[in-house]
């Protein structure tokens, strides 16, 4: 059975049996699960469905968290009279704030690959889909592509900012979209593997320092940005310029700067921002309106 460790194992695998890297993926799923590939492809429908409903509802209802400092920032963006790039540029922006905002607020998301990147896949695909008319079908292959780009990430470095800081988490859900969009534009797979390289390259060093120990400061805005350079990699990547360093290599670089980050960086909310005094106030007041707002009938030991 292949399993995804590199991406030069991947592409020699795709190339010896002569399919497309999204079949690689589905493959893996069926030897690894034991589902069939109208299974797999109907779970991956429904997930897509949800990053899109986390999208429409961010910018549709109400996305203020009980913290205060969520506050329907995806439909202010999207609301907006300025557009600093253009209309399709601006729509990026709102969509990955919308659907990460939904998820700061209890809402229904895909952790794509983790809850605190949730709203970098969906921002991403949606946008893309809307550009270039791609139907849902292409976008689950997409899906399937991600996946492979975030298991092979997985198994050389992490995809959890308790171990890799920020770039383990918004900097892997770039990459993946990054990939995803190259290959629904009909990228080939070596500019599929150069937008992850480049988009990794963006976010190395990238900390995982959330405001109160609440995934919504930074983490929703670096959604957004995130977002933004999955698209840049992918244009990059397109117009056939090489990462220079191999995608791998680069993967690695990423997992040994998040052993060597110190702890702090690594969402203990201890370090980075949440360590400024204005973060540790937003965090004294948010504890003490959790601890208010405990039921009276709640045992001693936890009100």
């Amino acid at each position: 059975m292949f399993l995804f460790d590199s991406f030069k194992s991947w592409e020699d695998y795709r190339r010896e049996r002569k399919i497309s890297l999204h079949e690689v993926v589905l493959e893996y799923e069926q030897e690894q699960k034991g589902h069939s590939p109208e299974e797999v492809l109907a779970g991956l429908n429904k997930a897509w469905q949800v990053m899109k409903e986390a999208v429409d509802t961010g910018l549709t209802q109400d996305t203020k968290s009980r913290s205060g400092m969520i506050d329907n920032g995806g439909k202010k963006v999207f609301n907006a009279n300025v557009a600093v790039l253009s209309r399709e540029f601006q729509e990026l922006i709102a969509r990955a704030l919308a659907a990460k905002e939904v998820n700061s607020c209890m809402g229904r998301i895909v952790a794509a690959p983790t809850a605190g990147a949730s709203g970098i896949m969906p921002g991403v695909l949606y946008t893309a889909q809307r550009i270039h008319n791609i139907p849902d079908e292409k976008i689950i292959e997409g899906l399937l592509v991600s996946a492979g780009i975030g298991l092979i990430i997985e198994q050389r470095a992490s995809l959890a900012g308790a171990v890799g800081g920020c770039q383990a988490e918004t900097g892997s859900a770039a990459a993946m979209a990054s990939g995803a969009v190259v290959y629904l534009l009909e990228g080939s797979s070596e500019a599929v593997f150069n937008a992850v390289g480049t988009t990794i390259q963006c976010m190395l060093g990238l900390v995982c320092d959330p405001v109160a120990g609440l995934v919504e400061v930074p983490c929703v805005v670096r959604n957004a940005s995130a977002a933004a350079i999955a698209f840049a990699a992918a244009q990059i990547a397109l117009a056939r310029v090489d990462s220079v360093i191999p995608v791998d290599e680069v993967i690695d670089a990423m997992g040994e700067i998040g052993a060597s980050m110190e702890a702090r960086y690594k969402e203990t909310a201890q370090g980075g921002l949440a360590a400024t005094p204005t973060a540790q106030q937003i965090a004294k007041r948010t504890l003490i309106r959790d601890i208010d707002v405990l039921p009276n009938d709640q045992p001693e030991g936890l009100r």
